[in-house]
């Protein structure tokens, strides 16, 4: 059986395509990998191929840290370290000049204690805490250290050698990727970071993303059927999907966009598609109210009609022939959510620390953001994420997020 390695590539970890988005974005061969990915992720809850599941971690910001490979010096960056002009902060005079608030607070915080750990090359990872962020919190007659970096809270019990550590500390760090490559620009990603091989620091309560005890976990029957089904589903829906129309979104990056676009208009508010052909003609709609809009914010006649232009472009995609083959493929993408989300809640049981959601009324209980499948070589990965749940956790205003609080 062929893992997942041999299909799912990313070069940076900057933005990770959601699974089932595959199939908007790679044509035959994305949809290909989407399905052989949790095909490997099955047979790795399976016991039957070796492999990592790392856990996403939903900090705040995403950090950089390590040696710029061009004058061997330590720095910390944000995602514009990948920039044509990379933007990396080597100390507090660079983070003032291109930052400033909570973020410029961060950074600097980073930049004074993760030298301590003797970062060698460049690694990236999820802020999860520093100065003040750590609270005392009772939630369901529990008593837990906790801390709030971004949509989720994080609780790890009062009692715990963790919570010892983190106590302790000044910052906290998730790290999940490590870059190889002389220049920033040429640099490509290996999911996961040894950090046996980093310096013990007790500013810094730094651990990787991994999730453990892989070993003790296994899909029963009843579990391995239900995926088997889906995936079954799913295969013999590709086989009647057109690949021409496959093809044209492929080549099409902007149709591929607005269809990402309006799946994600559902996923926000909880909406699970039912009708399939009622959903192909609700993005025709979308896509003449949405160039509309776009068009009457314009002055000129000329601009009108450029933009008229491009909408009818677009719209060619639309024939009867594409029409159908949509209905199939969102039908797919369908059966491709249905076994992601029974294999993400059989890692849920895995989970070490405890995520919860603030909400004016108290503390409910969710999942972690999501999960990495990793290859056993570690270098390359797909992510799976129950986009219903923490989408909704992450735009309804019933939500509190870590941003709503004074200090900030």
């Amino acid at each position: 059986m062929e893992n997942f390695s041999s299909y799912i590539t990313e070069q940076k970890n900057t933005h990770m395509t959601h699974l089932e988005d595959r199939v908007i974005y790679g044509g035959v061969n994305g949809t290909r990998q989407a399905i052989m990915a949790l095909r490997s992720l099955r047979d790795m809850l399976a016991g039957k191929h070796k492999g990592n599941v790392s856990v996403k971690w939903d900090g705040a910001p995403a950090i950089f840290a390590g040696i710029d490979p061009s004058d061997g010096k330590f720095f910390v960056a944000k995602k514009g370290i990948f920039n044509k002009n990379p933007k990396v902060y080597k100390s507090n005079a660079d983070i003032d000049a291109d930052t400033s608030g909570d973020l410029s607070v961060k950074l600097k915080e980073a930049l004074k204690y993760l030298p301590e750990l003797g970062i060698k090359g460049v690694v990236q990872g999820d802020f999860l805490y520093g100065t003040g962020d750590l609270k005392n919190e009772t939630i369901d007659g529990n008593n837990y250290i906790t801390f709030h970096p971004n949509t989720i809270l994080y609780a790890v019990p009062k009692n715990s050698g963790a919570s010892k550590a983190i106590r302790s500390s000044k910052i906290g760090i998730v790290w999940h990727t490590t870059y190889h490559g002389d220049t920033f620009e040429s640099m490509r990603a290996s999911y996961g970071v040894d950090v046996s091989k980093f310096k013990k620091s007790k500013n810094v309560w730094s651990q990787d993303a991994m999730l453990r005890d892989m070993t003790n976990m296994t899909m029963s029957k009843k579990d391995t059927e239900e995926v088997n089904d889906y995936l079954s589903q799913a295969g013999k829906i590709f086989n009647k999907i057109s690949s021409t129309t496959l093809k044209e979104l492929e080549s099409n990056s902007e149709l591929s966009r607005l269809i990402e676009m309006y799946n994600n208009s559902f996923v926000r508010t909880g909406t699970v598609i039912i009708d399939t052909s009622k959903h192909v003609n609700g993005l025709v709609q979308w896509i003449n109210s949405r160039f509309q809009k776009e068009a009457d914010k314009l002055k000129t006649d000329k601009g009108k009609s450029s933009k008229y232009a491009k909408r009818d472009e677009l719209l060619k995609f639309f024939s009867e022939n594409n029409k159908k083959s949509l209905k199939l493929m969102f039908d797919l993408q369908k059966y491709l959510v249905f076994a992601k989300l029974k294999i993400i809640n059989i890692l849920n049981r895995l989970s070490k620390v405890n995520t919860f959601v603030k909400t004016k009324n108290g503390f409910k209980t969710t999942g972690p953001e999501g999960y990495v499948a990793i290859d056993k070589l570690g270098g390359d990965a797909v992510k799976i994420v129950d986009r219903m749940e923490f989408s909704y956790n992450n735009f309804s205003p019933e939500i509190l997020k870590g941003w709503d609080k004074p200090s900030r």
